[in-house]
């Protein structure tokens, strides 16, 4: 049923609650687990130039460990994987990441924002994932909020 499960990552301790999730349901199907970083664009954007070299380069790294980490628990797993780093907008990238790679569903994690912080930041990554998905969403909401 599901052959490629994506994991959206964002190197917050919630991705380890949301992989209790996905790696399960990836080994029931022996499905190739996907783990992809955005760097969000808007944050580099907003630095300034001096800085957004500096700023791109630190949270390509702290991509780098996030991915690793999916990466290494899928392994454990027994399970195949593969990750990537992206650039862009996070929910419209990860849309874009799982048709381009014909990813069967997306596990993906939520702080659980309060309505005050949504209406700040336009909305949750997870909700516009859920909204404009053209594939199964699960959503694992953060135990700690």
């Amino acid at each position: 049923m599901y052959d490629d499960v994506l994991v959206p990552t964002d190197g917050s301790d919630t991705v380890s609650e949301t992989l209790d999730h996905a790696l399960p349901i990836a080994s029931d199907n022996d499905a190739t687990v996907h783990a992809l970083y955005v760097v969000d664009s808007r944050i580099t954007a907003a630095a300034s130039n001096a800085d957004a070299t500096e700023l791109e380069a630190s949270l390509e790294a702290e991509g780098n460990d996030a991915v690793a980490a999916i990466e290494a628990r899928a392994e454990s797993a027994d399970l195949d994987s593969a990750g990537e780093i992206r650039t862009g907008t996070p929910a419209k990238t990860i849309l874009e990441y799982a048709d381009e790679h014909d990813i069967d569903l997306i596990v993906i994690g939520t702080r659980g924002k309060s309505p005050r912080e949504k209406v700040t930041s336009l909305g949750s990554v997870s909700e516009r994932v859920v909204d404009n998905a053209s594939v199964p969403v699960f959503v694992v909401r953060d135990a700690g909020t």
